[in-house]
């Protein structure tokens, strides 16, 4: 009997480890895991560029929701890769979102420039709930378009988000200024949006003024 029991209970957590390996597998398609998990948390990933035309289809692809599981290994590889993409000499940038290294999730990492040390934060599923009618104007580039940075006009002074956290938090915050560029920047990327689509609406509008 208690031999029975036993198998019972191994056989259980079995199927119980066989089925979390099997969700975490579900957040991201096959494709994706190889692309993550061909090297550790360390190793930055490649930047997708507008000037390469496979890259370029992807980058105005719409991104998904992502499940915030803080013990999925594969979630945890790539946001630390993202990261590592973002403070990589070679693309060394203030913000960075998962479709420019091939990836449709909705994951944005932000270098948050209104709090003490300017730290990097990790954001899951970011959506702007609201913007404010006043306007700033900065300059602006992206990882994603080579030796090429714009002035914009047409960027909200605040905004109001809600997303997830990487602990399973959902939040909101209203954010303003430059850091809010980045976030409106960032978040245009997950909905296949590039900064030079405004450019263009902003030379079209003065054009008709």
């Amino acid at each position: 009997m208690k031999k029975l029991i036993h198998l019972i209970i191994l056989s259980f957590l079995i199927i119980g480890c066989s089925s979390s390996r099997n969700a975490f597998r579900k957040s991201f398609s096959s494709e994706n895991i190889k692309l993550i998990m061909n090297a550790d948390s360390l190793k930055p990933m490649r930047v997708y560029k507008i000037n390469i035309k496979k890259d370029s289809l992807l980058l105005r692809m719409k991104s998904k929701y992502v499940n915030p599981d803080p013990i999925n290994p594969i979630l945890k590889n790539f946001v630390k890769r993202l990261y590592a993409t973002v403070r990589d000499s070679m693309s060394i940038g203030v913000g960075i979102a998962a479709p420019q290294v091939g990836i449709l999730k909705n994951i944005i990492w932000v270098q948050r420039f209104d709090k003490e040390n300017f730290p990097f934060e990790v954001y899951l599923n970011p959506k702007i709930m609201s913007y404010s009618e006043e306007k700033q104007t900065f300059k602006e580039g992206c990882l994603s378009i080579p030796n090429r940075t714009d002035v914009l006009n047409s960027r909200s002074k605040s905004i109001t988000i809600e997303y997830d956290t990487m602990k399973g938090q959902h939040k909101s915050e209203t954010i303003s200024d430059f850091t809010s560029v980045i976030f409106q920047h960032e978040i245009d990327h997950l909905n296949g949006i590039l900064y030079l689509d405004h450019l263009a609406k902003e030379i079209q509008d003065s054009k008709h003024n």
